[in-house]
């Protein structure tokens, strides 16, 4: 896999905190972060986790030239969990890779070993290892006046690095929805910069719908539970006219259904 954009990763728990109720920041570090690369805004990542009883996820040799298919034809109640995350932050000296788990109410398995994750316990990642890849989304125009972000708690972490990565002319509107109001986190807000925090599911589409919004240029990121993203962009396409070239978005968890139960459906089509 040398020659491909993503790389497989050894990687090994170097600490965790709580951040609020819902959000558990892992630190991870070892020989092989160096090597990883990240775009920042909302840079994807693949993580693949030990099954309970596991000391380490069952993964293929990290040489395997077509390393994807070789995890898929594995067992899948033995073969590593697979779960997307983005990269909250790739620090440089010392190399160390932050990721932020959003814990859902049934807790699915990333969300427990989360939770529990010990010093020293290892989980391989599948990382860019060139800054321009294709893992992530928020590319706005170069003529955007500003840029509209919303999300739930799983998109704290990639409206966080979005903020960080605008130009100080960019603005941005925010709107974040939280099951739980003890959710809320300090983002890299900048002057101009308007946040407005949700509690209640769906809640979203109905707070943009009655708000006044800039004139210009702009884009929109939407991210989070499919359906509140399908409305949001609904709205925003069919009722305020914006061009869909121009409005990006990204079901990053769907009611009901966990992120095995879409890839169980994708291998059987």
């Amino acid at each position: 896999m040398s020659d491909a954009p993503y790389a497989y990763f050894t990687v090994r728990v170097l600490g965790s905190e709580r951040l609020t109720p819902s959000m558990v920041r892992v630190t991870f570090g070892g020989d092989d972060v160096a090597r990883m690369a990240s775009a920042g805004r909302d840079q994807r990542i693949k993580l693949l986790l030990p099954h309970p009883g596991q000391d380490e996820p069952v993964v293929p040799d990290a040489a395997e030239a077509d390393w994807y298919t070789a995890w898929r034809a594995l067992d899948p109640d033995v073969r590593g969990v697979m779960r997307t995350y983005t990269v909250r932050e790739l620090r440089r000296d010392p190399d160390e890779l932050i990721v932020d788990f959003a814990l859902h109410g049934d807790l699915g398995p990333a969300s427990r070993w989360a939770q529990l994750a010990p010093v020293g316990a290892p989980i391989g990642v599948l990382a860019p290892v060139g800054e321009e890849n294709a893992g992530y989304d928020f590319r706005p125009p170069e003529d955007s006046d500003w840029v509209l972000l919303t999300g739930d708690e799983s998109a704290i972490p990639a409206v966080a690095g979005i903020l960080e990565s605008l130009p100080e002319a960019v603005p941005a509107r925010v709107w974040i929805e939280l099951r739980d109001p003890a959710d809320r986190q300090e983002l890299p807000a900048r002057p101009g910069d308007e946040i407005v925090w949700l509690t209640g599911h769906g809640t979203t589409a109905d707070a943009i719908r009655s708000a006044a919004l800039p004139s210009g240029p702009s884009y929109a990121w939407i991210a989070g539970e499919s359906a509140t993203v399908r409305a949001v962009r609904r709205h925003l396409v069919g009722e305020r006219g914006l061009d869909r070239r121009r409005v990006k978005f990204s079901g990053y968890w769907r009611a009901g259904a966990s992120e095995t139960d879409l890839q169980n459906k994708n291998e059987a089509a």
